[in-house]
């Protein structure tokens, strides 16, 4: 595959892709928002390790004084022995309150940091749970994932140690201006002559570092994006010999990433040597102009050193900077990305008046329903229909007449465009989520196995269910029989989807796990679709009992699953076209008649 052809076939895998650079100006507000997640430790973590910057900075800006000023221009210089030893002693304990000092700000930061990113990944991870299905629509599970894992740990650094070195590096800036100034001003103007040129660099170079970072995450989004979309799909890969193209096109994403790393590191390796080479020109200025001024004798030998020591000292923190400063751009890069997904706001939500509907019967009515998915496409056209407690309807039509759409709206996973959609006499908008959403099951054709054992994934949808309560339910579905046979029994361990199991034993699972959670309204939707007929004899002896005093509404094309429905609605376009009986619909000889017709007929032929 040519490169310029692998490069549009990329382009338009990811062209829905929302993980795109951010040209935005450097944000501060954003920033202080990211370290409002330090609130909680400033009573802690956060005053201990300041405290430990204070007493590791003080050391060091008081060591080069007393080696310069105290023991060589008086201790040696008057070769006063009792006071070389004393000092020796002094420069010796504080080194060593310098070290316990430093080693407990390591630790006390570490501690810092590793919980500012517990509760960041812990309130991203809780907001995404509670966004709308239209959210998940637009997005890879791999882009999700990148944000909830790679962005926050790229963040890490920041608050371990990028935010205290900031602090640290600042003062010990600061206090060495103050002191070599206080000292001799024109040296000093002299050696830091250099600093003006370097921050007219420095900050011709942000706008490109943080460009370059937020490129990074773009390209890390789109390979972990594939790189789900490849695992889930290995099954299909593998079955169309498409190994070759799957890992070429793997190859232009990862070189992608590359060059991006590639690109980002060149740039942050620009400046630590210059900060070198400034730090170089400034001791060479020391040495001829420091010379000039101890000949003068308006500098002593210990000013020299002292002044020496100082300079040392002084581009070691520029150079920190510099790397801070990397992380603050890395950091914003990665909080664009999450604060993104942290102001994305659920479009299906509480109001703040809604009420609880503790005993929900079961009772539905839709009332002239309008929706649309992307307000372009209508997928429900003024629909009304009125579903009564205990019934069991069933909603029949073509692929995307509108029978699946109805099942979100009524687990009120959209809200209605136009329209009422109508639980017990409550518009659904005015009922608290969580009071309407546990009081109904819905069993989907792709069912979704959790990784754990075949108990827990019965017991998802009610954890607080007995042992006993799950082997009933597991038995009126017809999955205890499957379910004794596995090697652990209920306790076999199953991997992410159910791998090791059937389609039909993971269908059976599904409605296991609905039935135990004892339900209002049970949604069926395709949910026998791909079961066999020896199974669906099974799970149809079963329904009868269970969805007696349950609304239920099927999804479904089987004439079996449907035919003994209370009512049956057929749907063409989002409007319904018929409505009655399945013997209703059968002697009026419409669109309902057709389908049933046309089922037979590949029977027939099967």
């Amino acid at each position: 595959m040519k490169k310029e052809k692998l490069n549009e076939l990329i382009k338009e895998r990811f062209h829905y892709s929302t993980d795109q650079a951010i040209d935005k100006p450097f944000n501060w507000k954003q920033m202080v928002r990211l370290l409002s997640y330090m609130k909680p430790y400033v009573k802690s973590y956060l005053p201990l390790a300041i405290l430990t910057v204070i007493i590791t900075t003080a050391v060091r800006l008081i060591i080069p004084i007393l080696i310069g000023i105290y023991t060589l221009d008086q201790a040696v210089k008057y070769k006063d022995t009792d006071l070389l030893i004393k000092l020796v002693i002094i420069i010796a304990v504080l080194y060593t309150v310098s070290y316990v000092a430093n080693m407990l700000r390591i630790r006390w930061m570490n501690l810092l940091g590793q919980n500012i990113i517990y509760d960041l990944r812990k309130h991203l991870f809780t907001h995404v749970q509670r966004l709308s299905h239209k959210f998940f629509d637009q997005r890879s599970a791999g882009s999700i994932l990148v944000r909830i894992m790679n962005d926050i740990n790229s963040l890490q650094e920041l608050f371990t140690n990028g935010v205290i070195n900031l602090l640290m590096d600042l003062i010990i800036l600061v206090g060495i201006v103050v002191i070599l100034f206080s000292n001799s001003p024109s040296l000093t103007i002299a050696i830091m002559v250099i600093l003006p040129i370097m921050f007219i660099i420095s900050t011709s170079l942000r706008k490109n570092i943080r460009r370059s970072w937020q490129n990074v995450r773009m390209k890390q989004s789109k390979m972990n994006s594939h790189l789900n979309e490849s695992i889930q799909g290995i099954r299909v890969t593998q079955a169309y010999t498409q190994e070759p193209e799957n890992i070429t096109f793997f190859d232009g994403i990862n070189t992608e990433s590359y060059l991006s790393w590639k690109d980002a590191t060149k740039k942050n390796a620009l400046f630590r040597p210059f900060v070198e080479m400034s730090n170089a020109i400034g001791t060479a200025i020391l040495i001829w102009y420091g010379s000039i001024l101890i000949t003068g004798q308006s500098l002593s030998v210990g000013e020299f050193v002292m002044f020496a020591f100082y300079l040392g000292m002084f581009w070691e923190p520029i150079s920190r900077l510099g790397q801070v400063y990397n992380q603050l751009l890395m950091g914003m890069a990665s909080s664009e990305r999450i604060f993104e997904f942290l102001d994305e706001k659920p479009l299906v939500s509480n109001k703040i008046d809604a009420n609880p509907l503790p005993n929900m019967k079961g009772d539905i009515d839709f009332r002239d329903v309008t929706f649309s998915y992307d307000d372009k496409r209508t997928a429900l056209d003024k629909v009304s229909l009125s579903i009564k407690q205990g019934q069991t309807v069933a909603l029949v039509g073509h692929t995307g007449s509108g029978k699946t759409t109805i099942a979100n709206l009524i687990g009120r996973n959209y809200d209605a465009t136009s329209g009422e959609v109508i639980i017990d006499g409550y518009n659904i908008k005015d009922l608290l989520l969580d009071s309407v959403r546990s009081q109904i099951s819905v069993v989907l054709q792709d069912t979704f196995i959790f990784s754990g054992s075949i108990m827990d994934n019965i017991r998802f949808g009610r954890p607080d269910a007995t042992d006993d309560e799950i082997y009933k339910a597991a038995k009126a579905v017809g999955a205890h029989d499957f379910i004794e046979k596995l090697a652990n029994g209920y306790e076999t361990e199953v991997e992410e989807r159910g791998n090791v199991l059937s389609v039909g034993e993971r269908q059976l699972l599904s409605f296991a796990r609905a039935l135990l959670a004892d339900p209002k309204i049970l949604i069926l939707d395709e949910a026998t679709a791909s079961i066999d007929t020896e199974t669906e004899v099974k799970i149809q002896q079963a329904l009868k009992e269970l969805l007696h005093g349950r609304t239920a509404i099927i999804i479904a094309h089987r004439l079996s699953t449907i035919r003994d429905a209370d009512h049956i609605f057929v749907l063409e376009q989002g409007k319904i076209i018929e409505d009655g009986t399945h013997e209703q619909l059968m002697e009026h000889h419409g669109e309902y008649y057709k389908l049933v017709e046309a089922q037979f007929r590949m029977l027939e032929v099967g």
